[in-house]
């Protein structure tokens, strides 16, 4: 059975919290179409969307 102190360690060693991330992503949309139209919220999801998905190293 894993513990508490278990689930804390192994979120550690992967160095991702993906609660945060997400959270961090919507504020950060929420910030930017704050005072938009309906049509520049669609562009800039359009433009948002069209982008790649993953980062190449």
């Amino acid at each position: 059975m894993i513990n508490n102190t278990d689930k804390k360690i192994a979120r550690s060693k992967v160095g991702f919290d993906a609660i945060k991330t997400m959270r961090e992503i919507r504020d950060k949309i929420s910030i930017e179409i704050m005072n938009m139209t309906y049509e520049q919220e669609r562009a800039y999801l359009d433009k948002l969307l069209a982008k790649p998905q993953t980062k190449s190293k």
